[in-house]
């Protein structure tokens, strides 16, 4: 089943599309089209895949042209989350030649971009097969993007860490180093019970660890995930083993500089979670075309 499309991607996708067509077309729209092409001329495009990848950002495509002219019919011919291969036709579109020569750019900077995001997490996901850990992204997307980043995300079938900073506690370090608590306890798990006592129940709780020590402290106090930041694999493997004999519930997060050629290995140490900042801040946009229908 392809992810859901629901009212918060929607909303997110029309402020987004608003924006976006206000930049492209100014005051005076499309002077190109509307110098070469009558207002009455009718005509068929298709997106086509130029390579191989996955696809995502196809309802944000949609809402492109009904924000610009209802009159136009999309129709897709993949779903989102759905693979594609050089040459497959993705989604067809009829109506007001003005209309999809004018919509054209915005639409395929949305779902190149989008589509992107999708199959390079698509890579990792494939990456860790057989393993028990899941691919997660991060906060590091695109201002005001970030709720589509997201859906992409799981297009490629990886996992959506916390929204923003609203929705879970993740305690870095430099949280504790700025941290000032009263009494002399200054400890991770100490930093853990003072944000368990503050926050709504039901809230997950994660914290930042840089060292074994950090994390055997930070277990004691349960918290529901311990970030390992930046460890080799050896050093992951021996906090797997800390995890399973102090605090079995607690999950293991693997984050920091994960790649291609090492996510496997980081999977294979017995981590739950690799987060991956790259998956929204570094992905190369999905090649995509518009063309015409032939006839």
């Amino acid at each position: 089943m392809p992810p859901v499309f629901d009212i918060a991607e929607r909303m997110a996708a029309v402020r987004l599309i608003e924006l976006a067509l206000e930049e492209d077309l100014g005051e005076r729209g499309d002077i190109t089209t509307s110098a070469l092409v009558s207002p009455g001329e009718r005509g068929a495009m298709q997106i086509v895949a130029r390579e191989a990848g996955v696809i995502a950002g196809l309802p944000v495509a949609k809402l492109v042209f009904e924000q610009l002219d209802r009159g136009v019919q999309f129709v897709a011919h993949v779903e989102d989350g759905g693979p594609v291969q050089r040459g497959t036709v993705v989604a067809e579109l009829t109506g007001s030649v003005r209309s999809l020569l004018s919509g054209e750019r915005t639409a395929l900077n949305f779902i190149t971009h989008l589509s992107g995001i999708a199959t390079f997490t698509r890579r990792y996901v494939d990456a860790i097969t057989g393993t028990s850990a899941s691919i997660f992204d991060t906060r590091k997307t695109l201002p005001g993007w970030r709720v589509v980043e997201k859906y992409a995300v799981r297009c490629g079938g990886g996992r959506n860490h916390r929204v923003g900073l609203f929705d879970m506690v993740l305690i870095k370090d430099n949280h504790l180093a700025g941290w000032s608590a009263s009494g002399s306890d200054h400890s991770v798990a100490a930093a853990v019970r003072a944000v368990r006592s503050q926050v709504p129940s039901g809230i997950p709780i994660e914290v930042e660890v840089d060292t074994l020590e950090q994390l055997a402290d930070a277990l004691s106090a349960s918290p529901d995930i311990v970030l390992l930041d930046n460890m080799d694999i050896a050093t992951l493997a021996q906090a797997v083993e800390i995890r399973n004999r102090l605090a079995s519930q607690t999950e293991l997060e693997a984050s920091g500089g994960v790649r291609l050629d090492t996510v496997a290995d980081i999977a294979r140490a017995g981590v739950d979670r690799i987060s991956i900042g790259a998956l929204t801040h570094s992905a190369p946009a999905l090649d995509l075309a518009f063309d015409w229908k032939s006839g």
